[in-house]
Order: structure tokens, then C-alpha cells, then sequence
């Protein structure tokens, strides 16, 4: 796995644009949750695990800034880099790239590990942890990056 994971490439579609002709603000988040999926693939939470296990994860919180347009046929990568984790949760950063290297949105998450039959906060198995001290270790000299912890409020000069 590359430091920071990239997704494969992803399309920006018709039924996605809002009225003024750019990508809609709930969709940014669907192409966050694809690239996490493509990272929940390799650490081994698919459709499978949840199947065979009745554990899943769930998204906790998620704080999204929108830094440029998305249109109609644009193609991106999400970025996916661990900055903690524990037994039971994840806290990760993402940035959602224009092919042409631009960034048109970064966000940040807490993932948590679910049994399904509580459903409640569960602790993860051996070699999914294992899995997650992998990429622990990869992404460890990665910079912080500057958005990670930003606080929303109005700016008052």
C-alpha cells in the first residue's frame, strides 16, 4: 500500500450535479466513502467480513472543507492517511484530487468497529489490528497534515 493510499481513479457523474452545474455537496462525501471502501478492501472490512463476522464499521464523524469545483466527467483519487488508531476506532484524513493534481476538497474522520448485533463499539480482530499497525507504521513519517483538527466557526475580524 502506498503512503498515503490513493484510490483508483473515479468519475464525477451527471446525477450528482446540482442545479448550478457542479458536483453536489453530499457527493463529495460519497466519493470519500468509495475511497475509503477501496482502503477497507485491503485491511480486510469488506461485504465479506461483514458477512462471515456480523462486524462492520460505521462512520463516527466527518468533517469535510470544500476547496474547489468538481464538474460533469472530472476524474479524482481520494488519499487516505491512518493518524490513530485503537481497538476499537480509526482517525483518518483524506484529500479528494483533481486528476490535474488539484485539490477540490480534503476531510477528516473517526471510523468506528461494529458489531452488528448491539449494535455497539466492538474491538477489532488480531489481524485486522495487525493490518492497521501496517499501515500505522507506513504512514508514521507522513507530515501531519495543516487541516487535520481544523475547528468551523465565523471568522470575526
Amino acid at each position: 500500500m502506498t503512503a498515503p493510499f490513493i484510490s483508483k481513479p473515479m468519475l464525477v457523474e451527471e446525477q450528482w450535479l446540482d442545479f448550478n452545474g457542479h458536483l453536489n455537496m453530499a457527493f463529495y462525501n460519497v466519493l470519500f466513502d468509495r475511497g475509503v471502501d477501496q482502503v477497507g478492501d485491503i485491511l480486510g472490512f469488506g461485504p465479506a467480513y461483514r458477512e462471515r463476522t456480523g462486524n462492520t464499521t460505521f462512520s463516527a464523524e466527518f468533517h469535510l472543507c470544500y476547496l474547489r469545483e468538481l464538474h460533469l466527467g472530472d476524474q479524482v483519487t481520494t488519499s487516505f492517511q491512518l493518524l490513530d488508531y485503537d481497538a476499537k476506532s480509526f482517525h483518518f484524513y483524506q484529500e479528494l484530487t483533481h486528476v490535474d493534481g488539484w485539490t477540490a476538497a480534503t476531510g477528516e474522520g473517526i471510523g468506528l468497529h461494529i458489531d452488528q448485533s448491539g449494535p455497539k463499539v466492538a474491538p477489532m480482530p488480531e489481524g485486522i489490528l495487525a493490518k492497521f499497525a501496517a499501515l500505522s507504521e507506513q504512514h508514521r513519517s507522513l507530515p501531519r497534515p495543516s487541516r487535520v483538527g481544523r475547528v468551523m466557526g465565523i471568522r470575526h475580524k
